[in-house]
Parts: C-alpha cells; structure tokens; sequence
C-alpha cells in the first residue's frame, strides 16, 4: 500500500468524521470536560495534596469519555443502514479501509489531545501559583504529552472493540462503566493486577510518583497493547464477517 493510494480513502474517512457534528461536539467535550473537572479539583488544596501533578490532570478521567464516544460513533456510523457496503464499494481493501478509519479517528484526538493537556497544566498551574510543590517544567511536559498518547489509544481501544461488536452501543455499554465504576472497584480489590488495566495502566505518565510496578512510558505502552488487541480483533471480524 503506498501512500498515494492511502491518501484519498483517509481524506474520504476524514470527510465523514468532519461533517457530522456529534463528532466536533465529542472532541470539544475532550477539551471541556477534562480542564473543568482538572480545574475543581485543583481549587482543592486538601485533594492536591498528595499528587499536584495528577490533580491538574484529574478532568482526562471524565475528558476520556468524550474521546471513546468519538470513536464509537465514528465507526458505529458504518454498521447502520448499510454504509459499510458503501465503503467497502469504493473501498474492495478492508484493511486499507480499516487502516483510514482508525487514523482519521486517532489524529483529531491526538491534536484535541494536545491542546487538552497544554491547557489543563496552564489552568493547574495557575490554580497553584508559585506553592513549592507545583509540578515542574520536565513533569508538566511529560503529563501533556502522555494526556495526548493516552486519549488517543483509548480512542483507537473503543474504535477496535466497536468493530469487533458492530455495535456503538455495545461498545459504550461496556467501556463507559468500565471506565467509570468497574476499575477503581477492581483497581482497590486486586492490587497491582490492576495497574495492568488499560485506563490506569495508561494514566500513570499524569502522575508525579506511582507505587505501582509500571513506570509513565510503560504503563502508556500496556495501554497501547490493549489497544493494539482490540484492533487487530476488530481487524480479524472485519476480514471474516459480511458488511
């Protein structure tokens, strides 16, 4: 597959995520959801205590939500009313296809991811002022830097389990609460088996210090391989199933 032959199907997925505006509205929400919610809690200087760094980015545990609805829409989009058969019309390789999909999902939410984290540690940074334990320059670069990696491999975690299920809300009923419920539950009941969970696995490179086994680059790359797999299952149901 070389590039000029990638281009136009990637411009062609990039065409249908840009004109629905439930998917602008998702990846808006990232940005809001996540400085909002970073912004409460570091106006509390009680729960800032402890780790002032993860406090300025304690809104991505909401903001990540937007990201997964982003790509479960994106993808869901094409298992309704026969739109996959119209793709894959103009589109014979379903891996080409697949492959345009997931990087028209992955790099509007690495930009918002970007700018997320930028303005999370400029509003965090403000919130704290000139305290002694304000996270440092080398911290705030990295915590940006993982806040982008991360959104953008639970993006492409949900967009793979979405195809696997075929079914936007399939995926959003298992992600959402696993998200929200179901891994700080597991994460106090299991101890470091769950720093091999996919959110707090990739969540570490947010924090100033971990007790956990994985380092900031490790845990992002655990996350990764859970993304990875979802893919490739979705890769896998893809090639087996009828559009």
């Amino acid at each position: 597959m070389t590039l000029s032959d990638f281009t136009p199907v990637l411009h062609s997925e990039w065409i249908k995520i840009r004109t629905l505006r439930s998917q602008t509205g998702a990846l808006c929400a990232v940005l809001i959801a996540t400085v909002v919610f970073s912004a409460l809690a570091g106006a509390d200087p009680e729960g800032s205590a402890a780790d002032p760094l993860f406090s300025a980015f304690f809104g991505v545990s909401f903001g990540q939500i937007a990201a997964v609805a982003f790509a479960v829409t994106a993808v869901s989009a094409e298992f309704r009313d026969g739109a996959l058969r119209v793709s894959l019309a103009a589109v014979p390789r379903r891996g080409r296809w697949f492959a345009a999909k997931l990087t028209a999902v992955a790099l509007p939410v690495l930009a918002v991811g970007l700018l997320t984290g930028a303005a999370t540690l400029a509003v965090g940074s403000a919130l704290r002022g000139d305290r002694a334990d304000a996270p440092g320059a080398a911290e705030g670069l990295r915590a940006v830097a993982g806040c982008a990696l991360y959104l953008t491999l639970m993006a492409l975690l949900a967009a793979g389990l979405t195809t696997v299920l075929r079914s936007g809300t399939g995926a959003l009923g298992i992600l959402v609460p696993f998200l929200l419920v179901v891994s700080f539950v597991v994460g106090d009941l299991s101890g470091n088996a769950a720093d091999f969970l996919p959110d707090r696995a990739g969540q570490v490179a947010l924090h100033s210090s971990w007790d956990g086994i994985l380092g900031p680059w490790e845990g992002l790359a655990v996350t990764a391989l859970w993304a990875a797999a979802a893919v490739l299952a979705g890769a896998w149901r893809l090639r087996r199933r009828d559009a």
